[in-house]
């Protein structure tokens, strides 16, 4: 355990289920003013790290939960009666569906689709229906509904901004392989030859690609989403803008057991290093960073390396199994990811977009056309 502030300020769990009582009143309170967005896939349909998440949430008392779905039209009905079986003020999404097609592509958005259009989605109205809006993902085993109250202590304080952060460790193994193997090491190399205030934030997160965070629903609203992998990094550029490191906190969540992806491949880590570098050079370019991408690549390897070797330390010191030449195949598989940007396929702030939340909310209704069906008493 320790205590030691960062660039931003950093909440540490030191006290743990020993907090003041009036301290845990008021964040009670704030969870009722406060929307939490889950977003999910059908392959999360009954699976107990979601069915986990969903029960924890149930012994909240939170404003509204948005749970925006990705799922094929054979399962989403199915999808739809396990979510509204939990005890919640639930609103499902369903971000495929054709009317939600149809709707983004008379406002003019429409485009790829996937987890940060999702999330987008579900943005505009539970930044509507709460003065907060918390994101997280459904994929962990170690889920505690206490990660809501955390997230909230910050805001209650005067934050605008905050990001979860937790350990990777399990089975004996270090995970959070694309954020120590990729992003640290990028953001490390970025820093020693731009001396500049972005640079410094994006490297300022204990666990910058968490999925899960909290912010103001007026910050929310000025959140523009890349539509699929690089929600994460493209969130921080729009909190350095408007929330700052004065209005930026992180807060330790603990220890998290995620699901894992292959290394390999475009499903895997390897296509999603794709998508984060695009968004991270992005939100440089977009605040006057020019990385140097003839030398990125190499000087990226090195700082790839120094961690390399460090992390083989921490996990000789606990014990754990690592394997260096494993992590280091990783540091060249994700090289080839360094490169400038494509075209920005971002959709809009809220504050800025061409439909309304309500808008959404009826065309992502989770049923098939044609049939009658029922959600939230609609």
């Amino acid at each position: 355990m320790e205590y030691v502030q960062e660039r931003i300020a950093t909440l540490h769990d030191l006290a743990g289920d020993d907090r003041d009582g009036a301290a845990t009143d008021r964040l009670e309170r704030a969870v009722g003013r406060t929307s939490i967005v889950v977003p999910m896939t059908e392959r999360e349909h009954e699976s107990p790290a979601a069915t986990r998440v969903l029960s924890e949430l149930e012994t909240l008392e939170p404003a509204a939960v948005f749970v925006p779905v990705r799922a094929s039209a054979e399962r989403v009905d199915a999808v739809r009666e396990w979510l509204t079986s939990f005890d919640l003020p639930i609103r499902v999404l369903w971000c495929n569906a054709p009317n939600v097609a149809t709707l983004l592509d008379g406002a003019g958005l429409a485009g790829e689709s996937g987890k940060g259009r999702d999330v987008w989605l579900a943005l505009g109205p539970a930044a509507t229906a709460g003065e907060y809006v918390v994101v997280h993902d459904a994929d962990a085993a170690s889920y505690e509904a206490g990660h809501v109250r955390r997230l909230l202590a910050a805001l209650e304080q005067g934050f605008e901004f905050s990001k979860g952060y937790y350990a990777r460790v399990e089975d004996g193994q270090l995970y959070g392989r694309l954020f120590r193997l990729f992003y640290e090491p990028i953001v490390a190399a970025l820093a020693a030859v731009h001396d500049e205030p972005i640079v410094d934030y994006l490297g300022a997160f204990r666990y910058a690609l968490a999925g899960e965070f909290a912010a103001t629903a007026k910050l929310a609203r000025r959140l523009r989403a890349p539509r699929a992998w690089g929600l994460e990094v493209g969130t921080l550029g729009d909190a350095f803008d408007h929330a700052g490191f004065a209005g930026t906190a992180q807060v330790d969540l603990g220890r998290h057991v995620h699901d894992h992806r292959a290394v390999a491949g475009e499903t895997g880590l390897e296509g999603m290093s794709r998508e984060v570098a695009a968004e991270l050079f992005r939100v440089l370019e977009e605040r006057g960073v020019e990385p140097r991408y003839a030398t990125l690549p190499e000087r990226y390897r090195a700082a790839g390396n120094r961690l390399v070797e460090r992390y083989r330390a921490d996990a000789t010191f606990n014990g754990l199994e690592y394997d260096p030449a494993g992590e280091r195949d990783q540091l060249i598989r994700y090289a080839a990811a360094i490169s400038r940007p494509g075209p920005d396929r971002r959709l809009p702030r809220w504050d800025d977009a061409p439909l309304e939340p309500d808008a959404v909310l009826a065309a992502a209704r989770p049923w098939h056309e044609g049939r009658v069906g029922s959600q939230m008493g609609d």
